[in-house]
């Protein structure tokens, strides 16, 4: 199927989408199943199925989520932007760190000794 074109996206997201289709494809065709198949254990039509397999950017993210989890790689888009591997902004962070850090004064009314 021929890729689907949407000149309000960036080069990169729109490649990037079609090759999430294309994997998409791979991984079902290499498990023998038919876009029929596909569509109806993730609640979707088969013209939904082809549109998502071609790259479209009109595609529900739900909708990619329940093909990955068919294909049992669900996993996967739970560490796409994991926090704790966000590198750049982890390094941003860093960069207000304080210098020192110090314990607030005790108050006189506070009850501290």
């Amino acid at each position: 199927m021929s890729p689907i074109r949407d000149d309000s996206l960036p080069l990169p997201v729109g490649r990037a989408l079609e090759k999430l289709g294309r994997d998409i494809s791979f991984a079902r065709r290499r498990r023998q199943m038919p876009q029929a198949m596909l569509a109806e254990r993730i609640g979707v039509s088969v013209m939904t199925v082809r549109r998502m397999e071609a790259g479209s950017p009109n595609i529900a993210l739900q909708t990619v989520a329940r093909a990955l989890h068919v294909f049992g790689e669900l996993e996967r888009l739970k560490q796409l932007l994991d926090s704790s591997e966000d590198s750049i902004g982890l390094a941003l962070m860093d960069e207000k760190l304080p210098q020192r850090v110090r314990l607030p004064k005790a108050h006189k009314d506070s009850g501290a000794l």
